[in-house]
């Protein structure tokens, strides 16, 4: 029998869908994670691209690759991610929610978006352990992603890892085409963010759009950055931060992720 041991909760900025084709230093950082990773029982991902006016849950037992993306190199069409999904597991997640006065519904349609199965093809690429979605509702709040984390917790004992699927960055109304130039802003931000996830200041995360150099620059919507809290939810006080490293594409999107509870 397979012991599963404590999993690991990971940010994951998936940037545009073209991390499907272009890994980078990011995707070569995520597949040497998951080949050292030990036994999973799964993986649960929060994406923005799966928002919704309630909470919800996929409970898809064959979750399809859904392509919500259009103007892309044809061949990320035919990319697919034939993850099972995880109905036990999900079921699960909806009492522990419930349990935390985070009242879910269970989807039996939702498959994996690209937030889901972009970064999983690089962590995961035999795409073996089961993987299923919890939705972003609309007026989810960084406390709120907060406490959505902390829901979300108790699952790592139970070998199911939690990762938050955004983007560092994401500014989609200065998209240019690819340049070599970072904006200025960009590199601001992510190395505020940086600061404050490794001292693990959580109040100046909360609080990021008053305090974070060209915050609402960086994130006109919050979706894309709420994961990251979700993430940092899902982590223990006192558990320290893994940076990994990724560059940053069309000279918005950064790439910079982070781990916690990562194998040695």
């Amino acid at each position: 029998m397979t012991t599963l041991q404590r999993a690991p909760v990971l940010f994951i900025s998936h940037g545009a869908p073209t991390f499907a084709l272009e890994p980078g230093v990011l995707g070569a950082r995520l597949q040497e994670i998951g080949a050292s990773l030990g036994a999973l029982r799964a993986v649960v991902v929060v994406s923005p691209h799966w928002q919704t006016r309630d909470l919800r849950v996929a409970i898809t037992a064959l979750p399809q690759t859904i392509h919500d993306f259009g103007g892309f190199d044809p061949k990320l069409y035919t990319l697919t991610y034939p993850a099972p999904g995880a109905p036990d597991v999900a079921q699960q997640t909806i009492r522990l929610l419930a349990d935390a006065g985070l009242p879910a519904h269970g989807d039996a349609q939702w498959g994996l978006d690209h937030g889901a199965w972009v970064p999983m093809m690089h962590l995961l690429p035999d795409a073996r352990v089961p993987v299923f979605q919890v939705s972003v509702p609309y007026d989810l709040s960084t406390q709120g992603a907060i406490a959505l984390g902390r829901a979300l917790a108790p699952l790592r004992d139970q070998g199911v890892a939690i990762v938050g699927s955004g983007s560092m960055t994401h500014n989609l109304s200065e998209f240019r085409g690819a340049t070599n130039h970072v904006a200025p802003y960009v590199s601001e931000f992510t190395d505020w963010i940086r600061a404050a996830v490794l001292r693990r200041d959580v109040g100046a995360l909360v609080d990021y759009r008053k305090s974070a150099p060209h915050a609402a620059r960086a994130h006109p919507t919050e979706e894309h950055f709420l994961p990251l809290h979700v993430a940092i939810g899902a982590t223990d006080d006192g558990e320290a931060a893994t940076v990994l490293e990724g560059q940053t594409t069309f000279g918005i999107i950064n790439m910079e992720s982070y781990g916690w509870g990562l194998p040695h």
